[in-house]
């Protein structure tokens, strides 16, 4: 190998230095390096072939780089015939004797192409190759590290709030994001934060990848619950229902079969500290922890906690209908604030719930 001059290696390692910065800055994984050095090479081609006024795309000029030396080499590659035709694709013999020693008619020479003879709309070309380069690869990453999240709970650092109430926020070294729907009522999320998402689906757009993330899915919920409680994870206390209203209050409904296993205080933790914690992630949203029956009439009562109920009466079993009686004292509570509560209640149990109070006083809560 001839030796380098100093022009070559301070273009090598200012070479060397930019593609570097490229994959910082687009937090392209080591395994993919080797996809962008071929991109790389694949602009300065196009570049090359613009500079040389050639229109073919069929490799008649080609880039190679070295991954470990970053040399640039850089050919045009040619038909050694007797007669030109085609000054693009083909060389007279004489000529490709200056490059190929014995070439003879049929043979192919490679005309090497310096790289500082490219001008500067062909350094333009590179850098936009370079940059749909990149872009092509972080579409890759984000499906192939995403399309296994779908229907998972991740962690995402808070990076900005756009002036829409959009936040954008980082997971796996990758930009989501999480729209203002997709946010909890009133919750004030600041650059920096730590939280938790939900990454409902990943879909391939026009030239991009788009990951749907979620605060208000239930499912959200229902995943901090599996990663908290030990019993759940072990498959002791099984998540039967969740009804949500995100940003203000959750009923889930849980259930053992181990009568050794208190479910609602698994759930709870020692003083509070599963619950607590699990409070905090969803920025202070109300939890009740129901205990599922299979008997509608106790499944009913608890689900309407924290008012005390007198009773349940199935009004039309296979309509999922129901009435329930609470002392007069407890009608507002069971009804709740905006009649939430009840509406809750009855999402978690798919039963359509009347209340009525004991001294005849009747509210009618219709199922959502």
């Amino acid at each position: 190998m001839a030796k380098l001059t100093k022009r070559e290696k301070d273009r090598q390692a200012a070479l060397r230095m930019a593609i570097d910065q490229y994959i910082k800055e687009a937090g392209i994984d080591e395994k993919y390096i080797p996809m962008f050095h071929e991109e790389v090479a694949n602009a300065i081609a196009v570049a090359a072939r613009k500079e040389c006024e050639v229109k073919d795309k069929d490799g008649v000029v080609t880039c190679e780089i070295d991954p470990e030396t970053f040399a640039i080499n850089i050919s045009w590659n040619k038909l050694v015939v007797e007669e030109v035709e085609n000054p693009s694709r083909e060389i007279e013999v004489t000529e490709a004797k200056k490059y190929k020693r014995g070439a003879k008619v049929g043979d192919t020479v490679s005309i090497p192409v310096e790289l500082d003879s490219l001008g500067r709309v062909a350094a333009q070309t590179v850098k936009h190759t370079i940059r749909q380069g990149v872009r092509k690869i972080d579409r890759i990453q984000v499906a192939e590290v995403f399309n296994d999240k779908i229907g998972e709970m991740v962690s995402a650092v808070v990076v900005k709030k756009t002036q829409s109430g959009d936040v954008i926020v980082k997971a796996y070294n990758k930009e989501l994001l999480l729209p203002v729907k997709e946010q909890n009522r009133d919750e004030v999320l600041e650059a920096g934060d730590t939280i938790k998402i939900y990454v409902k689906d990943v879909r391939e757009e026009e030239n991009d990848i788009k990951v749907l993330i979620s605060r208000i899915d239930d499912n959200l919920v229902k995943r901090l619950f599996e990663e908290e409680v030990t019993e759940i994870q072990d498959g002791l206390v099984e998540i039967r229902a969740i009804a949500r209203e995100s940003g203000s209050r959750t009923k889930i409904a849980v259930y053992s079969a181990d009568e050794n296993i208190d479910p609602i205080g698994a759930c709870i933790g020692v003083r509070g500290d599963r619950i607590n914690r699990i409070i905090a992630q969803l920025s202070g949203e109300k939890i009740d922890i129901v205990k599922y029956s299979a008997d509608p009439r106790e499944y009913i009562s608890a689900a309407l906690a924290p008012a005390k109920i007198l009773g349940v009466e199935i009004l039309d079993e296979a309509m999922h209908s129901c009435r329930v009686t609470v002392p007069e004292d407890q009608l507002s509570l069971a009804i709740g604030n905006k009649g939430q509560n009840a509406r809750l209640a009855a999402r978690l149990t798919k039963w359509k719930i009347d209340i009525v109070a004991l001294d005849g006083q009747f509210e009618s809560m219709i199922q959502l």
